[in-house]
């Protein structure tokens, strides 16, 4: 029986126009991979025909998957994004295993990361940022030839890290016009620091002459060359990550079949240019090996042109870069754990729409708690697999649900639909599957963890449901 203390339900507000969109698929997607991510591809890589073979593959993939979530997007502009198209092209379960992967292991650890990223950058600035307060030597007496002794370094970088992650996130608990505004500010800020690194590598002077030439191709094909190759194109695709989080604002994004597809498929071109630009310049300037053992390459190759004082202004930049990609991906991570919650399939403690600011403010703490833990354990190099062996099963699988929807929804409304369908979102699952399959061969230890948490996620859901169908048939 309803009673009095029943209130109409706060909604979310669709507050994010055209540029806001664009916004937010740009400014999450340059943050701190394209000023780090370029390094660790070189080594991974070994030669430069493949660094830029995976650049070039790591575009077409995210352009292709971009596609794909336009049609998803504008045909079910919902809160969640995969949790709202798994639910609907496979069941419940599905969708709420994206959701579990999202919130619990997904969202935090690339929160995480890139408050690592960003800790790096003020490293170049602040040495001491990088210094030790005290080591931890963890080993498991009489296992030690099985589970290797690990020491872990806990630095002035790591509470540095939860500090951004705090502040950011109180800018988008107090609202979502706020959090899109800011967004548009931090990405223009972003793409001028960017296009000032590529303006002043391709004036200068090219690199001396080495007595060991750049190694440009490699020998011969084989089996060590693809697996170089995958290495390389997982780091590029951290670069590249972020295009999907738009879908995740899908209640929230105006004209969402209009502004989809343009802010989609604009967004990863104009991102795959500027990347490809930022690694020529880079090879311009320095070395391939010095490239490769760089740290920080952007503000590397700004001080062997310009010196230091320049370096430091640029470094500035990035770090402002990394706070438009942190604030993006609060503002969109938040969402599929309040859809969730809203649906009773989730921790009550993170449901609910703040009724002055219209977010989802219980999602956004629930969010910053865990990201702020991972952000105390891991590096930039682990949480970046971490995420991207986790993140990109579901990105597959909601294309999966774009092909079933396709058969099993002939009639639904699609505003926009996939150009070169069933090729383009087929070959990008095709490279989904390679690729999740490739980071868990190479790291098996940290990829099982990554898969266990997900699948703890079935005992949850068998909970929730349940106490779900039981108060629904109580009313």
């Amino acid at each position: 029986m309803a009673t009095a203390t029943n209130e109409k339900r706060v909604e979310l507000v669709r507050g994010l126009g055209a540029w806001a969109s664009a916004a937010i698929v740009v400014g999450t997607m340059i943050g701190t991979g394209i000023f780090l991510k370029p390094a660790e591809m070189a080594r991974e890589g070994r030669f430069v025909s493949i660094v830029f073979a995976a650049w070039v593959v790591g575009a077409v993939l995210s352009l292709f998957g971009a596609l794909a979530f336009a049609e998803l997007g504008a045909m079910i502009p919902e809160a969640g994004g995969e949790y709202a198209y798994l639910r609907r092209g496979f069941g419940p379960l599905w969708g709420f295993l994206f959701g579990w992967m999202h919130s619990i292991v997904g969202r935090p650890s690339s929160l995480s990361s890139i408050a690592a990223g960003l800790v790096r950058f003020l490293g170049f600035l602040i040495p001491a940022v990088g210094a030790p307060i005290f080591t931890l030597h963890i080993a498991v007496p009489g296992l030690t030839h099985l589970i290797a002794p690990y020491d872990f370094v806990f630095t002035w970088a790591q509470p540095l890290a939860v500090f951004w992650i705090v502040g950011m996130t109180g800018v988008n608990y107090l609202g979502v016009r706020l959090g899109g505004a800011v967004q548009v500010f931090l990405t223009a800020i972003k793409i001028t620091s960017v296009a000032i690194v590529i303006g002043v590598a391709f004036f200068a002077r090219s690199a001396p002459a080495v007595a060991v030439p750049d190694p440009i191709w490699p020998s011969g094909l084989n089996g060590g060359v693809f697996s170089a190759f995958l290495a390389a194109l997982a780091a590029a695709l951290w670069a590249y990550d972020g295009w999907e989080d738009l879908n995740l604002v899908g209640s929230e994004v105006e004209n969402p079949a209009k502004n989809f597809p343009r802010a989609l498929v604009g967004g990863v071109a104009v991102v795959a240019l500027i990347y490809f630009l930022f690694s020529a310049a880079c090879l311009k300037v320095l070395p391939f090996a010095a490239v490769a053992v760089s740290p920080h390459i952007a503000s590397d190759v700004v001080e062997h042109v310009a010196g230091r004082g320049a370096a430091a202004w640029i470094t500035i930049a990035m770090v402002v870069s990394a706070l438009g990609s942190m604030n993006s991906s609060v503002l969109s991570g938040a969402r599929p754990t309040y859809a969730m919650a809203r649906d009773g399939l989730f921790f009550k403690v993170a449901d609910g729409v703040n009724a002055k600011y219209r977010t989802p403010g219980r999602a956004l703490i629930f969010q910053c708690v865990l990201a702020c833990l991972m952000a105390l354990t891991g590096t930039f190099e682990e949480l970046t697999s971490l995420f991207i062996f986790a993140g990109w099963i579901f990105y597959g699988l909601a294309v999966v649900a774009l092909f079933r929807m396709r058969r099993s929804e002939p009639d639904l409304p699609r505003p926009y639909r996939c150009w070169g369908y069933p090729w383009v979102p087929g070959l990008f699952v095709a490279g989904a599957l390679a690729l999740t399959f490739n980071i868990w061969l190479e790291r098996p230890g940290r990829s099982s963890i990554g898969l266990l948490l997900i699948l703890a996620g079935v005992p949850f859901y068998r909970y929730w449901s349940g106490r779900a169908r039981t108060q629904s048939a109580s009313v």
